[in-house]
């Protein structure tokens, strides 16, 4: 019998804490899914995923983040058409300017009002999510 299980992935809401309002980072991925997108990708083996969300960070963006908190997961079969993934979604924060790297082909800040009409995955549910949670403090509902 052979078993499949989905990938294990993160993403990261990077909040800037230097600027006003807190604007967030989003990344235009160079790989397909092409379109904007947050900051994240797979963990490695052997991993938490803690670690692998300070690494992708690190990779896309070129910023040192602190985890402030995990969000929630998401895990639709359908939120990446090319496999069944997983993602564990934290919330970060970070200084300095954003500058792509990796997967990354260009970086821009975000204010959570003017947020890119298209966004790759399930991103755009993962943002209004957070935005419900950033200005009245509602959790995502599970299911």
């Amino acid at each position: 019998m052979t078993y499949r299980n989905p990938f294990p992935t993160v993403d990261i809401i990077i909040e800037l804490n230097d600027q006003p309002h807190r604007p967030i980072i989003l990344i235009e991925r160079v790989n397909p899914p092409y379109g904007w997108a947050l900051p994240g990708g797979f963990v490695d083996y052997g991993e938490s995923v803690e670690t692998a969300a300070v690494r992708e960070a690190k990779e896309e963006v070129s910023l040192e983040v602190e985890l402030i908190e995990q969000f929630c997961v998401y895990s639709d079969p359908s939120r990446d058409t090319r496999q069944h993934t997983l993602s564990v979604v934290f919330i970060a924060t970070a200084l300095g300017i954003p500058q792509a790297a990796d997967d990354a082909k260009n970086v821009s800040i975000f204010h959570l009002w003017d947020l890119p009409k298209i966004l790759c995955f399930d991103h755009h549910k993962i943002l209004e999510d957070y935005q419900r949670y950033r200005h009245y403090g509602i959790r995502p509902r599970l299911g």
